[in-house]
Formats: structure tokens, C-alpha cells, sequence
């Protein structure tokens, strides 16, 4: 059996363009993976079977590809902790950890860049969860360059009890705010160039007054993580953070966690 860990992440940057001619928006987004997980076991088997999490789509799709691939199969669990549906991307790295873990098991594993081709058909952040460190995803969201940023800081997660988030899709469709684009994605350049988190753009597609709540609370920023509803703040001080976490858990599921570089297999 091979056992992995699949990591959540946090857009610590999101801005979205025009749709282009393919119907997918261009985006820009700093992603940071972080020290809230999910637990994959994959195992060998006679047929692909994922067991778990009754709601999974994307590891049993992400075994089916390798296994049209390779002619094996593979039997995984999922021991989830990510929220789901909540802007941290469980799916996506649950996904990419079970395609890394199964390949892992093979006498003659597929090359890396064929696995970030598969995981690519499964959603436009799946393969950032085959890499280490933040990156820097655009295009569709799946264009990514390594980033050399900060990870001394600490990160509060709101899920606020009062949101329920539609689709990512139907959240983009309902995007109108491409104007500005150019300026936006110069913003989130120069913040980057001198590695300054607070001075990031906030998201284009959601706005939350937690994040006032999290600044007030001394956050050196705060915004909403991919299409919602999670809200995140980060904190240089951990006693700070610590304290801010315990006064956010009135408005909803609240986590102190922390960045994490890479959470693939073990």
C-alpha cells in the first residue's frame, strides 16, 4: 500500500480576465498549498474502487485515466479533512495525490509530465498539487512557475456558517469584472517582485466581511481562497493568530494551520 498526503491550498492571489475563444476565463493566481490535509491509501487491485468518501469524482476518474493508461487498477481511500466544496481544492489534490501514489506503484511508472497531462484533464488545479512550493498558475490555471515566497506566517481558515457556495463554474459565469485585468495582474507582478503577501490584490471573484474581521484582528491580509466561501487570514505572530481563531469560531468552522511545501507520497 502507498500512503500520501493531500494537501489543501489557498489563493493568495486571484485575478480572472476576459473568457477566451476555448469558453475558459484567463486567470492569474498565487497558490500556496497548506498544512490541512486529506489522508489517500492506494493500493493495487482488480478494478478501480475508491472508498471513503461517498461524494469523490475526481480520484476515481483520476484512477480510470491511468488505469486506460497502464492497464492496472488501483483500490483507494480517502480519509478527508479538507471541507469540501469550501475553495481549498481537497478534490484537486486528492485527485493528484491517488494518480502520484498509483503511478508510484508500478514496475515502470509513467513520466512525470504524462501525470501532469492526466491531471490536467481532471481540473486546472490539479497539477499544482503534483508540484512543491507555491507557484504562480495563468493562463487557463494550469501555466505554473515556481515562486520564492515567504512561509514564516501563520494562516487562520474561516468557513462561515452562512454561505453556501455554488459551482466554481457557474460562480465564473456570472463573472463581469474583467475590466482592469492588465492592472490587476501588474499588481500581483510587482507585490511578487518584492515578496510583499499584504500588498497581493484582492480576489476578483469573491468579497467576505470576514476578512475585515480578520484584519481587525491583525491579519496582515485577508481574502477569500478560489471561488469560496473559505475565508483566510495570515499572521505573523502565532499567539495572535491563535487568538483570532478563537474569536472567528462564532461565525463559522475556524483552523490555525500554517504553509506547507509538498504533501505527495510517503
Amino acid at each position: 500500500m502507498s500512503r500520501g498526503s493531500a494537501s489543501a491550498k489557498i489563493n493568495l492571489a486571484l485575478v480572472v480576465g476576459p473568457e477566451g475563444d476555448d469558453g475558459y476565463h484567463e486567470v492569474v493566481t498565487v497558490l500556496q498549498r497548506i498544512d490541512l490535509a486529506d489522508r489517500i491509501d492506494v493500493e493495487p487491485a482488480g478494478a478501480v474502487r475508491v472508498d471513503g468518501f461517498a461524494d469523490d469524482t475526481l480520484v476515481g476518474r483520476a484512477l480510470e485515466l491511468l488505469a486506460a493508461e497502464t492497464g492496472r487498477a488501483w483500490h483507494a481511500r480517502i480519509e478527508k479533512h479538507i471541507p469540501v466544496a469550501s475553495g481549498l481544492g481537497g478534490g484537486s489534490s486528492d485527485a493528484a495525490t491517488a494518480l502520484a501514489l498509483a503511478n508510484a506503484t508500478l514496475d515502470e511508472p509513467l513520466p512525470s509530465q504524462r501525470i501532469v497531462d492526466l491531471a490536467a484533464r481532471l481540473g486546472s488545479d490539479v497539477p499544482f498539487f503534483l508540484t512543491d512550493g507555491p507557484q504562480l498558475a495563468t493562463g487557463t490555471g494550469t501555466d505554473l512557475a515556481p515562486l520564492d515566497l515567504p512561509q514564516d506566517y501563520w494562516v487562520v481558515l474561516v468557513l462561515p456558517d452562512d454561505v453556501t457556495k455554488g459551482s466554481t463554474a457557474a460562480v465564473y459565469a456570472t463573472f463581469a469584472g474583467h475590466e482592469g485585468f492588465d492592472e490587476r495582474r501588474a499588481a500581483i507582478d510587482d507585490a511578487l517582485a518584492t515578496g510583499d503577501l499584504a500588498a497581493l490584490p484582492p480576489n476578483d471573484l469573491g468579497t467576505s466581511p470576514l476578512s475585515d474581521e480578520l484584519r481587525a484582528a491583525g491579519a496582515f491580509r485577508a481574502d477569500v481562497s478560489g471561488a469560496g466561501p473559505t475565508v483566510y487570514g495570515l499572521f505573523a505572530d502565532e499567539q495572535e493568530a491563535a487568538r483570532a481563531e478563537r474569536l472567528l469560531r462564532a461565525r463559522g468552522r475556524t483552523w490555525l494551520t500554517a504553509p506547507a511545501w509538498y504533501g505527495g507520497p510517503q
